[in-house]
């Protein structure tokens, strides 16, 4: 039944399409003519990365990119955000389109004429700073979009917001910023937003294809630290003192019947991984504290709720039995990305036009996170996933997001543009009055 549903909502959503047709043969036309300006903005912006809420020189282009297109552009927001709105020649929906601006503190290793040799001072150590996660493939699609769709604003049914956003990597201790702190600061308002879309390159998928997934695509995130208090004492009379390595030992291994024997695995994946354990610092000395640091991952907001509450009862209740106490906090959190099932159904269309059927293929939980999460906990959210791999390049062996080895094909720049704009102008196309 639920199958059912979903195709008919796909073939009520064709005429509203076919509305669109000529101006879906100048986009692809504009597209591919812009190409070699995408690279250029895309390779400048690689070249001279800037972390979360640094990025002042990457805002200051967009911003003039989109001053030049006569926008209205607001700048500063969460700290660099840049968000320019285009109100098209008819009245109609208000759709949202996203990028992230933000890079990351790895050291590149590609050999590409235009890589980073930026470095900075992160967390006391002298690091390297690349975009290895696509966001400067990410803003230069989305700057030609507003181009291109600027370029036909008379013959829009709406008004769009660019919305390059800072910090999507995540912040440091008391600092503020991301998708989180743009909902805060009202970037879904004024005027109000009705859906929101954003798009994410991937090194493993092949150029020329789309992946969507409807409700969970993407994983929620919690940061957890885990503290045990025991007892010091020698390491030749552990008798003598509340041993924290071995309970956080038993810990460890009792996290992992959480997946195993809690999640209901049949229906979505979940993932509890301890990625640090600081205890000690001489061998024949039992400290009195252990640190376990993990992370939480799941594709629905009931499963996060049992995860953390299943970590609590499992390291409190361990180490009381060893006569320590376990104090527990959580730090970075970002929700499930939940792409809105009839908002997805109908836009699949649109994508298949554009990618062909062939092309467009329904995407494995991704479990990896994203902040874009917390605009769909106010719209209705849509979030695709782009292919980066060169053709005949194996997804076993790529390197992924996040590697310093990481390496996109351009020639994926065109279909991007594309299926931004064509998401904007079927959007638009059903929804206007």
């Amino acid at each position: 039944m639920k199958k059912l549903y979903l195709l008919l909502l796909c073939t009520a959503a064709l005429p509203a399409f076919s509305q669109t047709s000529s101006l879906r043969a100048q986009i692809s036309k504009k597209a591919d003519s812009i190409q070699t300006q995408v690279i250029a903005w895309r390779r400048d912006f690689h070249e001279h990365p800037e972390l979360g809420n640094h990025e002042f020189r990457t805002a200051a282009i967009i911003a003039k990119h989109l001053q030049s297109l006569g926008l209205e552009v607001k700048t500063g927001i969460a700290t660099t955000g840049v968000v320019g709105i285009l109100k098209g020649g008819k009245p109609g929906p208000v759709i949202a389109l996203r990028s992230e601006m933000d890079a990351l503190p790895v050291t590149e290793h590609t050999n590409v004429p235009f890589a980073s040799k930026v470095t900075t001072m992160y967390h006391g150590q002298e690091v390297g700073v690349m975009h290895a996660c696509g966001h400067d493939s990410h803003m230069a699609m989305l700057m030609a979009t507003a181009e291109i769709l600027t370029s036909m604003k008379s013959e829009l049914h709406g008004t769009v917001k660019f919305i390059f956003q800072p910090a999507e990597e995540g912040l440091d201790p008391g600092e503020v910023g991301g998708a989180e702190e743009m909902v805060k600061e009202g970037v879904l308002e004024n005027p109000k937003v009705d859906a929101i879309f954003g798009m994410h390159i991937f090194s493993y998928l092949p150029v020329g294809t789309i992946t969507y997934r409807p409700g969970g695509a993407m994983a929620s995130v919690n940061s957890v630290q885990i503290v045990i208090k025991g007892k010091s004492t020698h390491g030749a009379a552990p008798w003598g003192g509340i041993d924290p390595i071995v309970i956080s030992a038993q810990i460890i291994n009792s996290l992992q019947t959480i997946v195993s024997r809690n999640i209901n695995i049949t229906q979505n994946p979940a993932i509890v991984t301890i990625g640090s354990i600081k205890a000690g610092n001489r061998f024949n000395i039992i400290p009195d504290s252990a640190v376990l640091l993990g992370t939480l991952r799941a594709f629905t907001n009931a499963d996060e709720k049992l995860l953390i509450q299943r970590v609590n009862d499992i390291a409190t209740k361990t180490a009381e039995a060893q006569g320590a106490v376990a104090h527990i906090t959580y730090s970075t959190h970002y929700p499930v990305t939940y792409n809105n099932p009839e908002l997805t159904a109908k836009m699949l269309p649109s994508l298949q036009q554009t990618t062909g059927v062939a092309n467009t293929k329904l995407a494995d939980p991704v479990t990896g996170a994203e902040d874009f999460s917390f605009y769909g906990q106010k719209v209705p959210a849509l979030f695709i996933f782009l292919g980066g791999l060169p053709k005949g390049g194996d997804p076993l062996t790529a390197p992924v997001n996040h590697s310093s080895d990481f390496y996109i094909d351009e020639s994926a720049f065109p279909l991007g543009v594309k299926a931004m704009c064509n998401l904007t102008l079927d959007y638009m196309a059903m929804n206007s009055k």
